[in-house]
């Protein structure tokens, strides 16, 4: 019976005979497997204290890494053979690699540390034969980093965790009202004066504790190229995010004449250091624009992702209402009211990305007087935004925030740490179908995928993301990967069974997950006021 998480498709045997693994084992690897190659060697191999040296392919006692192209993209298939050892086929080099963690679950929590805790013992995996593909291209996941930084080693440390996990998008959010991480060259005050905050607001908008003390970083661009670099050896591809043209205030304070100078005087605002939405937008001038096409050309020498995404959500538009500048344009351009302005950002940028090759993504509200034929929607306010674009032929990535925000509080106890929005529990994740039901067949084929979303408001430090994100992240992984039944249809209580050796492994991979049985003493925030919904509807 396989403790597999996500649940691969198919498993024949497991049956009593054992493949060994142990020191004499060699690494036989086709052109093509190399990143696979790599990571056996650099990760799986120190783990359990085995050198993996190349060997021949006709080898007793081998892990052999094949490309095979009768299966498709990041599709594998696992063989434990006795005589035969270990060999992994995949229909790419993803594919190859998917496998490989395939094999270090195989393996026990042990293969989760980073040196040997039991030298010598003898290791081994069942007799077997696994066929697995993933359902979604986007298996992704987004992290803030703008309201609470985190640093480069922990962002390494979470994209090792998404692999873990068979997840393949990473979708960084860089830039918010709260704070600018990313060096641009050309802007400097940007990281000088964007990235820093005075203080933090501890909790929720409504609590009245604040961290008096400055927050802030962010990365240089040699980060960000190991970021990505250290990425793609694990076949995760890297989404930037820089908003606009609202959740720009840290920008704002930068620079403030890319603001609504005429209305509100820029040049005193400071990066913001509540939460919610500040109502400081991008002014819709010339000037804005060159100056974002200037950032934007910096990203896209930095992320080769097809994708760059533009924000574009919450932008609150009572300055351009109050903005004789901001009127002018509209009238000027010949549109009917601000949504049309909001529109004309996104789609001037959406022709500028493409014009390079790359494709624009951004959050459903950029549906919102009208989109840009070639653009893509992440779909987070339910799945209206996400059904409404499909429809209109356009891709989408389903990321509703009544399912899949891991911000959101995962029980309705009262040691719940800084409670925020919905209750979602584990079985609350693992039922959610990113495909909803009244698409057609045609449409759904737009559903690129899905992600879950982690907004770190209330998330001061890397045991709280943990926290947050774990365990819900494995279900959410095994959604995103395996062809499971209808939601009402699925085993949740062999999920379960399978978490009890999954909890291990992220024991030994040091996540301060929550247990199942509720918050350990010192993840608990008491007195630290949240933002709870109650009553809300279970999966909306």
């Amino acid at each position: 019976m396989t403790e597999l998480i996500p649940a691969p498709r198919a498993v024949e045997g497991p049956l009593n005979h054992h493949v060994p693994l142990d020191r004499d084992t060699v690494l036989c690897s086709e052109p093509g497997t190399g990143t696979t190659e790599r990571w056996l060697r650099s990760t799986l191999g120190p783990a359990l204290g085995l050198p993996f040296p190349p060997g021949p392919e006709d080898s007793r006692n081998a892990v052999r890494l094949c490309l095979d192209d009768t299966l498709e993209p990041e599709a594998y298939r696992l063989s434990a053979l006795p005589g035969r050892g270990v060999e992994i086929r995949g229909g790419d080099a993803a594919g190859v690699f998917w496998g490989a963690q395939t094999l270090r679950q195989l393996l026990g929590p042990d293969a989760f540390r980073r040196a040997p805790v039991r030298p010598g013992t003898a290791r081994g995996i069942p007799q077997q034969i696994i066929e697995d593909a993933p359902r979604f291209r986007w298996r992704g996941l987004m992290l803030d980093v703008a309201r609470h930084f985190m640093p480069t080693d922990g962002v390494l440390r979470y994209l090792d965790l998404m692999a873990t996990h068979k997840l393949n998008v990473f979708h960084f959010h860089l830039t918010d009202d709260q704070g600018w991480r990313l060096e641009i060259r050309r802007s400097p005050r940007l990281t000088e004066v964007g990235s820093w905050r005075a203080r933090t607001r501890f909790g929720h908008r409504a609590s009245p504790l604040w961290e008096e003390k400055p927050h802030g970083g962010f990365y240089t661009q040699d980060d960000i190229r190991e970021i990505v670099a250290y990425a793609a050896e694990r076949h995760i591809t890297v989404v930037p995010e820089i908003d606009i043209p609202g959740h720009s205030q840290a920008a704002i304070a930068a620079y403030p004449e890319l603001g609504n100078s005429d209305v509100v005087d820029t040049a005193s605002l400071t990066v913001w250091d509540d939460w919610g939405i500040s109502p400081n937008v991008l002014a819709p001038t010339d000037r804005t624009l060159r100056f974002y096409e200037g950032v934007f050309e910096e990203v896209l020498e930095l992320f080769p992702s097809t994708f760059v995404h533009v924000g574009g959500d919450e932008c609150r538009k009572d300055q351009w209402r109050a903005s004789p500048a901001a009127q002018a344009r509209i009238k000027e351009l010949g549109l009917a009211d601000e949504d049309g302005l909001q529109s004309w950002f996104v789609r001037h940028f959406d022709a500028w990305l493409t014009a390079r090759g790359r494709r624009l993504i951004g959050w459903d509200e950029i549906l919102e007087g009208g989109l840009a034929e070639g653009a893509a929607v992440s779909s987070w306010r339910g799945y209206a935004g996400g059904v409404g674009a499909a429809r209109a032929g356009h891709d989408v990535v389903m990321c509703p925030e009544q399912q899949v925000y891991l911000d959101h509080r995962q029980d309705g106890g009262a040691d719940e740490p800084v409670p925020i929005g919905y209750v979602r529990t584990l079985e609350d994740i693992y039922r959610f179908d990113p495909v909803p039901p009244q698409l057609t067949g045609e449409q759904a084929r737009h559903v690129l995928g899905t992600q879950a979303n982690v907004w770190t408001e209330a998330m001061e430090d890397r045991a709280r993301v943990d926290y947050q994100a774990f365990p819900r992240l494995a279900a959410f992984a095994e959604i995103a990967w395996s062809a499971l039944p209808a939601p009402a249809d699925r085993d949740f209580t062999d999920f379960e069974r399978r978490m009890t050796a999954h909890y291990r492994r992220l024991d030994a991979q040091g996540v301060a997950y929550r247990p199942p049985t509720g918050p350990r003493p010192w993840q608990r925030r008491p007195g630290v006021l949240g933002r709870p919904i109650e009553g809300a509807p279970p999966n909306v």
